[in-house]
């Protein structure tokens, strides 16, 4: 569906106009059908990603700061979301040993089952992203990277 049928607006300022809201609206649009895929797993899109930046250290700890570089959503509080992943006991803190004044989180068991748990629900969600050929994710991944530099 193009734009501006999606938000009934059928005339934009200049194309730069266009181009902002088609990517506003698009993220939304993606975040809320991941939004809907997490939820029947009883986590949010920030605990989500959390959670796969653990097992990529896994078995190596990581600390806060390193998660927050790492997170996609930078204005998300880690350490209120892993407060909550520890209650959901999906992750572990411990005083770093070196650094007392750091402390080491890592993902647990029952974090790692859940990732594998919800692989299949994320790969049929990203089935929407096979409508590009791969030539056009590609390039459409580098026109947004030169958005960023």
């Amino acid at each position: 569906m193009k734009i501006e049928d999606a938000i009934k607006q059928p005339v934009f300022k200049d194309s730069y106009q266009k181009v902002m809201i088609n990517l506003l609206y698009t993220a939304g649009w993606l975040e809320l059908r991941q939004a809907s895929a997490f939820r029947e797993y009883g986590i949010t899109g920030p605990q989500y990603n959390i959670l796969r930046i653990l097992r990529g250290q896994h078995p190596k700890p990581a600390t806060v700061n390193l998660l927050i570089e790492r997170m996609l959503d930078k204005t998300s509080n880690a350490s209120r979301i892993v407060d909550k992943l520890e209650a959901k006991q999906f992750v572990t803190r411990t005083v770093c040993p070196s650094n007392r004044r750091a402390v080491d989180i890592r993902i647990t068991d029952a974090g790692l089952a859940l990732l594998e748990s919800m692989q299949p629900a994320l790969e049929e969600q990203n089935t929407v992203l096979q409508k590009l050929s791969a030539a056009e994710a590609e390039q459409l991944s580098d026109l947004l990277d030169k958005l960023r530099d």
